[in-house]
């Protein structure tokens, strides 16, 4: 029998709202959201990958009346369909289908999905409520929660979109079962991220259970999804709207970003891509004395203890330079997140380009090094 799910609430000035982590909740799905719903009515339309519903349609409308099976929009994967375009086109769909302010979203998917339908939710017809049901591990770790919301431009990741938080997260770690290996260890370095921010006891369970979360071992992914979910909403709770804060939920983020800007987005998966910005982000800060090389072994260890990581191809100078778009500039400054020890971190406004090309170039040659083919 399945343990109890465990449930973290997380509380802002402009929404409280529960995320639930446990097995067999997409069996529940129905009474869950009449929950959720509070007793008002509601109209369930659901978004998702027709590979996504190929998967889990069965148990999602058995959990429904019949009478009450939820609209099913269909949005294909991957982050080149994470654009204004994409947001139209489900816009129409729901107007066409006469969606209205009683409409209750349902996000069921990965990161894409979730940012879409969120941004959907927060401007069709001025805001309706939506529900979170990621369906990868990235998503249940991080992009789920916190009520970031948004879409790509040419110039760079995330750059239109808004802050409009879900009713609820139902994280059901049954939904991982079906992830390809390299998926899950992709995920899993989300979580890293959260134990370099915040929590060395979780850094601890990591460094000991690697081997069972990587196979997937449902009470461990259970354990290490909710410790990073709970990094998460405790800043969010501090630091709603990135204004300070939050900001050291990108850890890794700056240069991650980068590389995946310079391998079109195709060569490396979201997770990948931030351990090595992670990995730019501590040789900066054993550069700046900022962590001691113990420190460094440490938290490089446990990043590609989460690997293999694969190799790509890159300049430093071009890294740097896609930096200039990262969100976290602020009045021409850039905002760096600096590792300064196992769990804790700060934010830096006096990096340099030097220092950055320094970074990234000494991240390229543990690429060279450690990076594996993509498969």
């Amino acid at each position: 029998m399945p343990a109890p799910s465990k449930v973290i609430a997380l509380a802002t000035p402009s929404a409280t709202y529960d995320i639930t982590i446990g097995r067999g909740l997409l069996e529940t799905l129905h009474s869950r959201l009449l929950t959720i719903a509070g007793g008002k009515p509601f109209r369930p339309v659901l978004i998702t990958s027709p590979r996504i519903w190929k998967l889990w349609s069965k148990q999602v409308r058995s959990s429904f009346p019949e009478a009450q099976s939820p609209t099913v929009l269909f949005l294909p994967s991957g982050e080149h369909h994470k654009r204004l375009a994409s947001v139209e086109s489900l816009a129409e769909q729901l107007a066409e289908a006469r969606a209205d302010r009683d409409t209750l979203l349902l996000a069921f998917g990965g990161g894409v999905i979730g940012d879409i339908t969120g941004f959907l939710a927060a401007i069709y017809m001025r805001g309706v409520p939506y529900v979170q049901i990621p369906t990868t591990l990235l998503a249940q770790v991080d992009s789920s929660v916190g009520g970031k919301t948004g879409v790509n431009l040419g110039a760079g990741k995330n750059l239109v979109g808004s802050f409009h938080h879900p009713r609820a997260v139902l994280a059901d770690v049954d939904l991982l079962s079906t992830l390809p290996p390299r998926e899950l260890r992709a995920g899993l370095q989300e979580s890293v991220k959260a134990a370099i921010l915040r929590d060395r006891k979780l850094f601890s369970y990591m460094e000991k259970n690697q081997e069972l979360a990587c196979a997937g071992e449902p009470a461990a992914l259970t354990r290490i999804i909710a410790s990073s979910v709970q990094v998460k909403a405790a800043v969010v709770t501090e630091d709603e709207h990135e204004a300070g804060l939050r900001m050291i939920l990108n850890f890794g983020h700056t240069i991650g970003h980068a590389v995946e800007a310079a391998t079109g987005y195709k060569r490396l998966l979201h997770g990948e891509a931030v351990a090595w910005g992670s990995m730019a982000a501590l040789h900066l800060g054993l550069a700046r004395r900022a962590i001691t090389s113990k420190q460094f072994a440490m938290m490089a260890g446990l990043i590609l203890a989460y690997g293999p990581l694969p190799r790509f191809r890159a300049s430093a100078s071009e890294l740097v330079e896609l930096t200039a778009t990262d969100k976290k500039t602020r009045s021409g400054r850039r905002a760096f997140v600096l590792p300064t020890g196992v769990g804790s971190v700060e934010i830096v406004y006096d990096v340099s380009d030097a220092e950055l090309l320094a970074a990234a170039e000494a991240m390229l040659r543990d690429v060279v090094r450690l990076g594996r083919s993509a498969k």
